[in-house]
């Protein structure tokens, strides 16, 4: 009898194969008090795991294909950085000298300290980060439990099987691919996880999050995945097997289409040039645009310069970053989005403070900026100074108000002059823009267009704000719905708000990356699209077989179809079909 189970899909593709159940029973940790003689044999027992697991990483790091996508590699790299950051290789330390403790509760104090400040950031990207958190910590763990663990003794030959776990790390996943598995099924994680990220650079079918998985599937059992549905099919029959290996043939055949596309410019049928961008988090990631045909990057984001560090970036350092990526991207534009984090003090090791309950609606996005202007205009002078080497857009993230705005565009003109003062060359006419990402910012959107060079519309926050949902929250995450009425009144809002003000709007959320809404966004204006690159070359293909004036008056009848959701999914099917 065939079982479907459901998931969430993070890594397109059809995979059939035989499950491969990695069990891996968690690592119970124990208090042991110390004697003060053997604290300094436990700080070399910590130590030496801290060293023995970053020559596990190196060793995987190595063994990573030069033609795999950069992303593959700079995950490793950032799991080294954070074992190698005092966060992990000295704070332990530390509380074990303090509480004479062993090695792995000191890990674990701090592993708790540390998830402590991840749980209150509100951007979904940021508190991903957690997992790698904990992923690194795990592998110290197991280097103190074991001196002669291994990653990829763990992992036998599992060539053509479909892995289910409870989780992979990005190491897991890197030495899986070259066991040439056919998919992975986990039943944690998200899909801004490093691993789902990964899966999906590296081509592998992937579904997450499909809690007891470990208890629905067998050992050896035969399954097919659908990583496109987020679908898992069990106990099937012969005549199924065969319709999805039709399936997968398709599909294979459609990937090698996409590639064809790469060079090819975005333009609708009638003649409508489209801006196809990148967001990208790294400044090595812009080395993924040369593959997915980008026009440059739409979506710079920095917080990666504040983050897992003892002090934010200097300007020195900032500048040398983003003149890495203008560099990189040959006269393409960027739009650098200043800094977006989630809670108050979340970067600084030294706050003591109480943490906010509700980071929602606390102090994240340009707030946070303007909560420390020294820092804020720090990162302003940076991008100014940037801008002498090539063509660069600066973006404030998370506004809610007109007052917000002049605070802002107030800093800017001081990290101007002092620049000027020093005789330091910067593009006086930058051209500013604000994320769109809360409805009262969407609703006054016309007021925002008049005094800025462009808008663009961040949907993950502003859908999150819209229905009051938290997507990665299990329990509520059903009701997230792109598709909502009020989500596409404030999508139009913003779009007519930009066509009255002749400046460009575009969208940087994960909705500009979706192919099922390209059509729909065409059809209400959106000409500029900044999506992750792996999911450029589909839009483009969706982008290339539409009319635009044919899409105009059929989204007209979505939109005032508005009282009605499950109308508006019919009409958005119909538009796609």
């Amino acid at each position: 009898m065939a079982l479907i189970i459901s998931g969430l899909g993070v890594s397109r593709g059809i995979a059939i194969g035989n499950v491969h159940l990695l069990l891996r029973s968690s690592l119970e940790v124990y208090e042991r008090t110390l004697h003060p003689d053997e604290v300094n044999a436990e700080i070399k027992r910590f130590k030496s795991a801290v060293d023995r697991a970053g020559k596990q990483l190196r060793k995987i790091q190595d063994s990573i294909p030069s033609e795999a996508p950069q992303e593959v590699a700079s995950f490793i790299e950032s799991h080294l950085l954070m074992l190698n950051d005092s966060m992990l290789s000295k704070a332990p330390i530390d509380i074990i000298k303090e509480v004479y403790c062993n090695a792995e509760w000191a890990l674990k104090i701090q592993r708790d300290k540390l998830v402590a400040v991840f749980e209150q950031m509100e951007d979904e990207y940021l508190q991903t980060r957690q997992n790698d958190i904990d992923h690194v910590i795990n592998l110290i763990q197991k280097m103190l439990f074991d001196h002669q663990y291994e990653v990829e003794k763990e992992i036998q030959t599992l060539r053509g099987s479909i892995i289910v776990a409870d989780d992979l790390t990005p190491a897991d996943t890197v030495v899986l691919q070259h066991q040439n598995i056919a998919g992975f099924i986990t039943e944690l994680g998200g899909p801004l996880s490093h691993t789902a990220i990964i899966a999906r650079s590296l081509g592998i079918p992937a579904i997450v999050g499909m809690q007891d998985a470990r208890l629905l599937l067998k050992e050896n059992e035969q399954i097919i995945i659908d990583g496109t549905e987020g679908m898992v099919l069990a106990g099937v029959d012969d005549k199924t097997i065969k319709e999805y290996k039709r399936k997968q043939k398709e599909e294979r055949d459609e990937r090698r289409k996409l590639e064809s596309l790469r060079d090819v410019k975005a333009k609708t049928k009638d003649g409508v040039a489209i801006n196809l961008q990148a967001n990208i988090e790294l400044t090595d990631d812009v080395k993924a645009l040369k593959h997915s045909g980008a026009q440059g990057v739409g979506l710079y984001r920095t917080e990666f310069l504040y983050i897992d560090r003892d002090e934010p970036a200097s300007e020195t350092e900032q500048l040398n970053a983003y003149k890495k990526v203008i560099r990189a991207l040959k006269g393409q534009p960027v739009t650098i989005r200043t800094l977006d984090l989630g809670a108050e003090k979340e970067f600084d090791p030294k706050y003591k403070g109480p943490l906010v309950q509700n980071p929602a609606l606390g102090l994240r996005g340009l707030r946070r900026s303007l909560k420390d202007t020294e820092l804020f205009k720090l990162q302003l002078r940076a991008i100014l100074r940037a801008s002498i080497i090539g063509p660069v857009r600066i973006m404030f993230p998370m506004i809610t108000s007109h007052e917000e705005l002049m605070m802002a565009l107030s800093v800017l003109d001081q990290a101007k002059r002092e620049l000027k003062e020093e005789d330091k060359e910067f593009d006086n006419e930058i051209p500013v823009g604000i994320m769109i990402e809360v409805p009262a910012a969407a609703l006054v959107a016309a007021r925002f267009a008049k005094q800025l060079d462009f808008l663009s519309i961040g949907t993950n926050d502003l859908i999150q704000y819209t229905l009051a949902i938290d997507r990665i929250d299990e329990s509520v995450n059903y009701l997230y719905d792109p598709l909502h009425p009020a989500v596409l009144k404030l999508i139009q809002l913003t779009l007519q708000a930009g066509k009255r003000a002749k400046i460009p709007v575009s969208m940087c959320g994960e909705m500009a990356g979706d192919p099922r809404y390209t059509r729909l966004l065409l059809g209400l204006g959106l000409r500029d699209f900044s999506a992750h690159p792996a999911t450029i070359l589909d839009v483009k293909s969706v982008i290339n077989s539409s009319h635009v004036k044919k899409l105009e008056p059929q989204c007209k009848r979505i939109l005032s179809a508005a009282t009605r959701p499950d109308k508006i999914h019919e009409l958005i099917d119909q538009l796609n079909h």
